[in-house]
């Protein structure tokens, strides 16, 4: 299969018609010089250029056929412990197989066979032709940070290419400044089309986070590594901020990903790239961690790095000191993969809470007349999401008089349709329901995982088919006609998760729930911590809870939604947690419809 992903007709032959060295013959044209004789040419010098072959002191390490033989059985935390481990030479010609292969194991495009990339470049062009002008790159290219290292001129003329095929088959990709120094990299071990298809398989990946693909995301990403560093390098963040009182931390952390894409050596570079294409963005993660660290040991040591030479920035005195980093690339690894407490757990609760903050800001500064008619392209769904929504409103959408009026879906918060072909009124309201779920849940599809129509008016059903799946939206549509729901953002199994005491806890969930009325009211009601870090008190923290006769969303003075265990009758209050009004008028509803969404994929 791999070989048909990457369009190879036979991956032993493909072996062996490489070199000896790292690079493909046939790429060999877009280097200046082989780059094992370019990095030790230049002005970066180190104290281990461990990319150097030790003539007959080679390390037994790993074979390709071996880490290909452990993904195939599904082993993939033995190969991430093998490529931590595994100090292959920069002039291996492993990595012209094992980068193509940890990257296709993400595709999700099965439709890319032999001639895919070819087919999209002549599409694109008119001709499979290379051009001797200028490429003009896609808009979410940064010009500024176009890192060639060492390609010729035809070379970067085929990462322009690229790119712009990348952003013509993905035009949901807003704004990536990695994308370009990355394809740069993998031109150094492959050829361009396999160097496509390993870019779209990490921008595809639904499983892991490699290449950020909005300006949302790009700045979530470089907070996040903000409040990462604030825990796991206190001293060094301390240090900055004592030597240049006036220090603004965000400036500093907007540019983390150059100290290691702008600063490494490239000896470095390659080596984080193993491990990047199999675990993830989390590898750029603990590697820019362990530069601070060091950054600081050396500040404090070092000359040339005294609060007076580097005070009045910081950020370029970073990049530069990774230019000359002291350590190797195997030491640098090392630490960085030493680092406790930084699970992929930790860090996504981290990117979360992050994301939620900035998103629901941004709504909360538009205004609440604005909320209600926004439609703000930054929050739609991308193209693939929207044909998903389609599809399921199609297929969710009952036809008048084919079922009994209390058997038409409220399909994605669609309050009643009575003719098909209102296709306006049903699209925008699914529209601005799925414009408030985080930006990370609209990739994926929705699927109906329960309703009262099909499965029957029992809590105990419901906790059957809803329990083990996070997060879910709801959605109520009363006898009075009004249709208003939550999105919960943990597992309704956690209302057995006991505490240290034994305990079950009473209320469970984070601030990424919310409520949101579609009719007659249609308005969006966040958790009130959003606004600010201050302590709330413990009635703000009251999301979810639920045990074998009720269910409840939100709590303080009130109960925003309550359910009783037919799932018959409700009631609705104002409350702390999201200081919303009653969302319907009576207070107290007789349920026509519940149903429970899921999310494929998460």
């Amino acid at each position: 299969m791999v070989g048909k992903v990457f369009g190879l007709k036979d991956l032993e032959q493909f072996s062996s018609r490489r070199s000896s060295v790292y690079v493909d013959p046939e790429c060999e044209k877009f280097f200046e010089l082989p780059l094992f004789i370019a990095a030790s040419s230049n002005d970066i010098t180190t104290k281990c250029q461990c990319w150097q072959l030790s003539p007959g002191k080679e390390p037994a390490l790993r074979s390709y056929t071996e880490i290909q033989q452990l993904l195939q059985q599904g082993k993939k935390r033995d190969v991430k412990n093998i490529l931590r481990e595994n100090s292959w030479p920069i002039n291996s010609p492993i990595r012209a197989q094992l980068w193509p292969m940890l990257c296709g194991q993400h595709l999700t495009k099965q439709q890319m066979l032999d001639g895919f990339y070819w087919e999209m470049v002549h599409q694109v062009f008119g001709t499979t032709e290379l051009s001797e002008k200028p490429i003009m790159l896609p808009a979410f290219v940064d010009a500024t940070h176009c890192l060639p290292y060492h390609l010729t001129s035809t070379g970067r003329a085929v990462a322009d290419r690229i790119v712009n095929v990348l952003g013509y088959d993905c035009p949901d990709i807003t704004y990536s400044p990695v994308l370009y120094p990355i394809t740069s990299i993998l031109l150094h071990f492959m050829s361009e089309e396999e160097a496509y298809m390993c870019l779209a398989g990490l921008v595809g990946s639904k499983e892991k986070v490699f290449i950020n693909q909005t300006k949302l995301q790009h700045e979530v990403t470089w907070k996040t590594v903000m409040q990462i560093a604030k825990k796991h390098t206190k001293s060094a963040i301390s240090y900055f901020q004592r030597i240049c009182p006036g220090l603004k931390l965000e400036r500093v952390f907007m540019d983390w990903c150059w100290w290691i894409l702008a600063g490494l050596p490239f000896q470095h570079l390659v080596r984080i790239m193993d491990c990047y294409f199999h675990e993830g963005i989390k590898v750029l993660y603990r590697v820019a961690l362990v530069v601070l660290n060091l950054f600081h040991k050396e500040c404090q040591s070092n000359n040339e790095w005294s609060p007076d030479n580097i005070k009045n920035d910081i950020g370029n005195a970073l990049i530069k000191f990774c230019k000359k980093i002291p350590v190797s690339p195997a030491k640098l690894l090392h630490a960085a993969f030493s680092i406790r407490g930084l699970s992929t757990q930790y860090i996504s609760r981290i990117f979360i809470k992050t994301e939620m903050l900035l998103k629901s800001r941004s709504v909360l500064n538009s205004g609440s007349k604005q909320l209600i008619k926004s439609r703000s392209s930054d929050n739609l769904p991308t193209s693939q999401s929207q044909v998903n929504i389609q599809m399921m409103s199609h297929t969710l959408t009952i036809r008048e008089g084919e079922k009994s009026p209390g058997h038409r879906a409220i399909a994605m918060g669609v309050y009643p349709i009575h003719n098909l072909k209102s296709q306006v009124c049903k699209n925008e309201d699914l529209f601005t329901l799925w414009s408030w779920l985080p930006v990370r849940i609209t990739m994926y599809q929705p699927v109906l995982l329960y309703t009262t129509e099909e499965h029957g008016c029992s809590l105990t059903t419901f906790y059957v088919r809803v329990e083990q799946h996070e997060p879910t939206l709801l959605m109520i549509k009363t006898c009075n006609n009004e249709v208003f729901g939550a999105y919960c953002s943990s597992r309704w199994f956690e209302r057995n998760v006991k505490d240290d005491k034994g305990q079950r806890q009473a209320y469970f969930g984070t601030g990424e729930t919310f409520l949101f009325s579609l009719y007659p009211e249609r308005a969006k009601y966040p958790w009130v911590g959003i606004e600010g870090d201050k302590d709330l008190g413990h009635s703000s923290e009251l999301f979810m809870a639920a045990d074998s006769k009720m269910i409840t969303i939100g709590g303080g003075e009130g109960q925003a939604i309550w359910m009783d265990e037919n799932i018959r009758f409700g009631k609705t209050d104002g409350c702390k947690t999201f200081n919303n009004p009653p969302l319907c008028p009576s207070g107290d509803f007789e349920i026509r419809v519940l149903e429970v969404y899921g999310f494929v994929g998460i």
